[in-house]
């Protein structure tokens, strides 16, 4: 089998580029996939750690347990990722995002837009109601079944 190396370091850019952690193409008999290991993950494990030292804290203990405890009922009415990509919260950068907490959203309302292999999809509300968290930042990348927004 001819290996087309440009081909293997363009994907391999576009890996980097997009945060996706591989990617895989066809051409007739001709299979090529690219995949690497995202250190995200392992600083992301490492983010939820420290969440339980502050609860251990007397000072801070009742505030920082008072939300952590409804949080977890209220991922069941998280938005989550129907893809892998890069998130944006407002149609172009320097605009108002589209939602903000605390702001209500009708079915079918732009929650935020999932940039996936230079494609601009738009997430939007899959009920009514009212945005009481927004779980990720303005070009962060994101995994397929992540959740995104949370929706009461």
């Amino acid at each position: 089998m001819n290996i087309d190396s440009k081909l293997v370091r363009e994907l391999a850019e576009l890996l980097g580029e997009t945060g996706l952690s591989e990617i895989e193409v066809e051409d007739g008999d001709r299979k090529i996939r690219v995949a690497r290991t995202i250190s995200a993950a392992p600083v992301a494990s490492v983010a939820v750690a420290p969440a339980p030292a502050p609860a251990a804290a007397p000072a801070s203990a009742p505030a920082a347990a008072a939300p952590a405890e409804p949080a977890a009922p209220s991922m069941a009415n998280a938005v989550k990722s129907p893809m892998v990509g890069t998130t944006y919260l407002a149609p172009e950068p320097g605009a108002a995002p589209f939602i903000s907490v605390g702001a209500s959203v009708k079915i079918g309302d732009p929650l935020l837009i999932i940039e996936a292999m230079k494609v601009m999809n738009p997430i939007t509300a899959e009920r009514a109601g009212k945005v009481t968290a927004i779980l990720v930042e303005d070009g962060q990348p994101v995994e397929f079944d992540q959740p995104l927004v949370v929706i009461e």
